[in-house]
């Protein structure tokens, strides 16, 4: 099957023409040797089927970085029957033509998408495409990725995709050409600029963009929660509980003489009954907890995040935070894992692709595991300080974790070894959001998250169910007892519930409650408990997909990293609230 690629800078629209070129058929894949998405599906032109590659965005065919090397490494495994077509921002011609050039040196078969075409009038800009296509000597298309226009007139026009014989020029040469194109073709009108560019500004500087900022992630965290609770308790949950409830039901009568198949599959039974959040089997909360309490939790974070994304203004929240996450040897992106992670540590762990190199990447994933409590844990957080006489102590609990959050960051940079690149950030006008291409590009990661993800979590909960069979659970919490209580000043009947956050976070601290109603824990020691509930290892999910996206000796340091952070955490905090 010959291919397809779609070739262009980042944020030229690319992902929208493949959208509109694709059905819902599409497969999210990695890049041999490498963490780098790119995303494929099949196209039917002329009666022709070809695979259609969105490759990542690239200024140059010299790689700065691993995504840049795999678009350059995709063009050269082209076969002759393989057609590119370069996306060119039509509102920023000046900027994309230098790639325009780079690829018709490679003497592929190539056409031009002259893409956000409708923005063009906006800005006041005109482009005599005619006059391009001469430069060029390819078909140049005008389209709209998000209205569709001129999909069609680009899917005739591959038949007709040039190869020009280029003689390959030197950069400063290729810039030049660039310049004289443009001067030719491009006319700019003066006129003012819109409320919409106006606002674009103010997101931007600090000054008035880090408000903003802020608000947009308060009420972003209040929709994900909001949609995210909403799934649970009127869909999913109902589902389970009306249709698959029942099945297990039946199935527990048939294996209730076979009490290590009840406990691996069924798990332990709630007050009689079968709970599928709490019962800790395979087919119990190994199926609940992904598909009801973790999905609806995804499919709220990632329907805001396509819009935030779609809109333009996520490139803009990553510019305001670039400064502070390169103390951490991160870069602006670092907000998107992060806000992630506050729904749901899963996909905020699979969002860490976006970095670069390695150290980036365990950077990310430690801070987030570590310091960085989920939707449904902060939840729990809330719930349970309303239980007591103290409910600002919740406040200390999230202090902490911050700084947990800043001097590991800070820490991790300095003794990691590897490189933190720097990167560019490329800043888009804000655009309007197109809903089908939004829940197109949701139902893509979902079915990632489904197919790849949940049989991990599957595995999680039946080595763990094995584990607690053999005694082995039970063995670890007999010998953490003696910690708990010298280092951290807790009873020995924290052990367990604080352990059990490696199935859920937010059952390791709903099992405090009782601890605390009758008297065993005071309000210092909740204190410690919930910080040590989040900075325990991870819950099952998160453990599985991360076991998937690091190698095996960056995950014996996290593990390492994670006991010392317990250790200096747990005795810290019991001397500082013992002063206070």
């Amino acid at each position: 099957m010959n291919k397809i690629l779609l070739v262009g800078n980042p944020n030229v629209g690319k992902s929208a023409i493949f959208n509109r070129l694709t059905g819902l058929e599409v497969i999210i894949s990695n890049y041999p040797g490498t963490t780098v998405d790119f995303t494929k599906g099949n196209v039917r032109i002329d009666g022709k089927i070809y695979e259609l590659i969105d490759t990542p965005g690239t200024y140059s065919l010299e790689p700065t970085c691993e995504a840049e090397k795999v678009t350059a490494n995709q063009i050269s495994e082209m076969n002759d029957n393989d057609i590119i077509i370069n996306v060119v921002d039509a509102t920023n011609l000046e900027r994309n033509l230098y790639l325009t050039l780079c690829l018709l040196e490679t003497g592929k078969p190539m056409l031009v998408a002259l893409n956000l075409w409708d923005d063009t009038k906006h800005k006041g800009i005109d482009i005599e495409v005619e006059k391009l296509k001469k430069f060029l000597r390819v078909p140049v298309i005008t389209t709209s990725g998000l209205t569709g226009t001129g999909i069609k007139n680009l899917s005739e026009e591959v038949k007709n995709a040039g190869n020009p014989n280029v003689h390959k020029h030197t950069s400063d040469e290729k810039w030049k050409d660039v310049g004289k194109i443009v001067m030719d073709v491009q006319k700019v009108k003066h006129r003012h600029h819109t409320i919409i560019e106006k606002f674009e500004d103010l997101t931007i500087k600090p000054v008035t963009g880090i408000p903003i900022a802020i608000i947009v992630l308060f009420l972003t965290f209040k929709v994900v929660v909001f949609i995210g609770e909403g799934l649970i308790s009127n869909v999913f949950d109902p589902l389970f509980e009306n249709f698959y409830l029942p099945v297990i039901e039946n199935l527990a009568d048939v294996l209730k003489d076979n009490e290590i198949l009840y406990k691996i599959f069924i798990g332990t039974l709630v007050d009689g009954e079968i709970d599928l959040f709490a019962s800790l089997g395979v087919l119990t909360s190994g199926l609940y907890i992904p598909l009801v309490a973790v999905l609806a939790y995804i499919i709220a974070f990632y329907l805001v995040l396509g819009i935030l994304e779609d809109s333009g203004y996520l490139p803009r929240l990553s510019v305001l935070v670039d400064s502070i996450f390169h103390k951490f040897g991160l870069h602006g992106f670092g907000i998107v894992p992060t806000m992630l992670g506050l729904g749901c540590r899963v996909p905020g762990v699979m969002a860490t692709r976006v970095f670069e190199t390695r150290k980036q990447r365990f950077i990310a994933i430690t801070l987030l595991a570590t310091a960085v409590p989920c939707a449904a844990q902060t939840a729990a957080l809330f719930g349970i300080f309303a239980l007591t006489q103290n409910f600002n102590h919740i406040y200390l609990v999230f202090a902490t974790l911050l700084a947990i959050f800043v001097i590991n960051g800070i820490l991790l940079n300095k003794f990691i070894k590897g490189g933190s690149p720097e990167i560019l950030l490329e800043i888009p006008p804000y655009r309007n959001i197109i809903l089908k291409i939004v829940l197109k590009k949701l139902w893509m990661r979902v079915r990632v998250f489904l197919i790849k993800t949940v049989p991990l979590m599957l595995l999680g909960i039946l080595v763990l169910n094995i584990l607690d069979i053999l005694g082995i659970v039970n063995f670890i919490s007999v010998i953490f007892e003696p910690i708990f209580k010298n280092l951290f000043g807790l009873p020995g009947e924290a052990v367990f519930p604080i352990a059990t956050g490696f199935l859920r976070k937010e059952l390791a601290i709903g099992m405090l409650i009782p601890l605390i109603v009758s008297g065993i824990l005071d309000g210092q020691q909740l204190i410690i408990a919930c910080v040590l509930s989040v900075i325990m290892f991870p819950c099952t999910a998160t453990f599985a997909i991360m076991i998937k996206e690091m190698k095996i000796t960056d995950f014996l340091l996290f593990v390492l990293i994670v006991v010392v952070n317990i250790i200096v955490t747990g005795t810290v905090l019991k001397i500082l609230l013992i002063c206070i």
